[in-house]
């Protein structure tokens, strides 16, 4: 999909008589679009029904820990996706591989492989050629055959209605993919990328994926991922930029309607109604069904036939490392992928444990200035690690014990070092909803940014992005929506503005980790920990129906600890987002948590 800006005078400030947008959805499309609005000097607020931004790619406490909802990753084709992050001062506290490489553990021989780019520098689609052969994940002519049928895959197009409405499966078996082949190497990708075995997925959107992702740049499939929770890395960075610019940012607020009125719009919330000049509706499709006036977009009562599909995630606390490295797949196992979430090498702050919640033992005070502590956290030497089920359809509704049991033997048979250690901890997170079901023919049932109401444009890794449900198609689709909502404007430079504090995540002495605003903060826009400290199952906190859906009301999440924190001083304002006709076209990948619906991937789902 291509976009282009008009050239026409820039909008004024807020405050002074600018353009009035209200984005309903405080995902990453809807963050992506506030910040290019805020940015071109628009007069913004932003709408979330959940305690936190973020949507699918955000992070909850608990047992002295951060967990995120996804094990979301990125791969350096995922250009919108980058900026967005460059955009917010953050892309530091992310890594990105120096060239792809993917460990492979053959589950049936205990043998492994790697998916590893060349060093040598070969043009692509050739530098593809030497990672296949040397992917002795099957025999070398079946290897050959892969390669080939890479390259056509590469040459398909996928907005052709016979190359969506085929099954990736069916293709691959008529360019002779052995089954080993399609385990082993295309599943590797495409369930990871569409959440979808091969014979359930579009063969556009693998054409996609593959295309984008490993053949039109040497180094595109480069994977990179957080080195910190979600939650601050989108959610919480994207407030504070957005506070900088002057947004108005409400988290916990329901949208019921939206009326058309003679002068823009009304958006009608629990608390009252807001007028607006345009609307951006960055929610998932059965949201936007329920929201959308009638005659919006053709067809809109079709959303629902995208349907969804779900992603669990096992999360395990080790008393010991068992893992070496930062990420293992790993095929012919339940198990997928398995990721390191212990700690970061680049940040205090890290995605699971820290320094400071590895406390073993009970709690035996607050220092002075926090509040009451949590759980303890895990204790010194421990590894947490994150087992992500993408297509998890068998999984979804088993009972947690019973998928406790499985993953606990299975990782025992998996890993030598797993043997020997105990699970000190072992719990479940589900998301339904993770993604849309990326079938066959799906890309009619898409929708583009643009409806048939003036000043209503639609947002979402759902929409017509070019891209599967991944955070890359999600930022995306927030860029395409804000230049349709804006009609046209060349968004200006942003104002001065003051340096942006980066508050890391902390932990009381023998406590929860805390933060000053955000996640755990003490404000109404926490995230709560779960119920239950030591059960098997998670429910991820306020994950109600949807992010802004009328059926439904989400409740505020608890109160965190309070306390002073240190702040990290970040670089003055970074580049503003690059608007929809600045971006290139290219792929990517993503996952996710408990019984949430979400709009986005993008996650994306892993890896996004």
């Amino acid at each position: 999909m291509s976009v282009s800006v008009t050239s026409l005078p820039v909008i004024a400030g807020p405050g002074q008589g600018g353009h009035r947008l209200v984005v309903v959805g405080g995902g990453l499309a809807g963050l992506s679009a506030a910040l290019v609005a805020a940015d071109a000097g628009a007069d913004v607020t932003v709408l979330e029904a959940r305690p936190r931004l973020g949507g699918a790619t955000s992070s909850f406490a608990r047992d002295g820990m951060w967990v995120d909802t996804g094990q979301h990753v990125f791969m350096r084709c995922c250009t919108a996706y980058r900026a967005f992050l460059r955009r917010l001062g953050v892309e530091h506290l992310t890594t990105l591989q120096d060239r792809l490489d993917v460990p492979v553990l053959l589950a049936g021989s205990g043998t492994r492989a790697r998916l590893r780019r060349t060093r040598i520098p070969w043009p692509a689609p050739l530098h593809l050629t030497p990672a296949l052969l040397g992917y002795r994940a099957f025999p070398i002519g079946q290897r050959l055959r892969a390669a080939l049928a890479a390259y056509r895959l590469g040459r398909l197009d996928p907005n052709r209605p016979e190359v969506d409405g085929a099954s990736f499966g069916s293709w691959l078996a008529g360019q002779g993919q052995s089954p080993a082949a399609i385990e082993a190497l295309w599943e590797l990708l495409t369930v990871a990328t569409l959440n979808a075995p091969a014979d359930s997925a579009s063969l556009g959107l693998a054409a996609t994926v593959v295309r984008t992702g490993l053949l039109e740049r040497a180094d595109a499939g480069d994977i990179g991922w957080a080195d910190v929770p979600l939650q601050r890395l989108h959610g919480e960075a994207a407030a504070s930029e957005l506070a900088d610019l002057g947004a108005d940012v409400r988290t916990g607020v329901k949208v019921r309607e939206l009326t058309k009125t003679a002068t823009g719009w009304r958006v009608v919330t629990d608390s009252g109604s807001i007028e607006a000049d345009s609307v951006i509706l960055a929610v998932p499709p059965p949201a936007a069904v329920a929201l959308l006036p009638a005659g919006a977009v053709e067809d809109q009562e079709r959303f629902g036939e995208l349907g969804s599909a779900p992603i669990v995630n096992v999360h395990m606390v080790y008393d010991r490392k068992v893992l070496e490295g930062p990420f293992l797949a790993v095929v012919g196992s339940p198990v997928q992928w398995v990721f390191d979430r212990t700690a970061s090498s680049r940040s205090i702050a890290s995605s699971g444990i820290t320094a400071s919640s590895a406390v073993a033992g009970p709690d035996t005070g607050s220092a002075a200035g926090s509040g009451p502590a949590g759980p303890p956290g895990p204790g010194p030497g421990t590894q947490y690690l994150a087992i992500s089920l993408s297509a998890a359809d068998e999984w979804i509704d088993r009972p947690a014990s019973e998928i406790r049991g499985i993953f606990v033997e299975e990782m025992r048979r998996l890993l030598p070092a797993a043997r020997g250690a105990e699970a000190i901890e072992v719990f479940v997170t589900r998301e339904r909803t993770a993604t849309f079901r990326q079938a066959p023919g799906t890309h009619a049932l898409r929708p583009g940014p643009a409806t048939a109401l003036p000043g209503l444009a639609l947002a979402g890794a759902w929409t017509d992005t070019g891209w599967p449900a991944t955070m890359e198609g999600a930022v995306r689709s927030g860029l395409a929506a804000a230049k349709v909502a804006l009609g046209g404007w060349r968004p200006g430079p942003p104002s001065p503005g003051p340096a942006r504090r980066l508050l890391p995540v902390v932990d009381t002495p023998g406590g929860s980790p805390t933060r000053t605003g955000g996640c755990g903060s003490s404000s109404g826009n926490s995230c709560k920990t779960s119920q239950s400290s030591r059960m098997p199952e998670t429910n991820v906190p306020d994950e109600g129906p949807s992010s802004s859906n009328p059926s439904g009301s989400s409740t505020p999440g608890t109160a965190g600890t309070p306390g002073a924190q240190p702040a990290l001083t970040a670089a003055p304002r970074p580049t503003p987002l690059p608007t929809p006709s600045e971006q290139s076209t290219s792929t990517s990948t993503s996952t996710t948590t408990t019984t949430t619906p979400s709009a986005a991937s993008p996650t994306g789902r892993f890896p996004a």
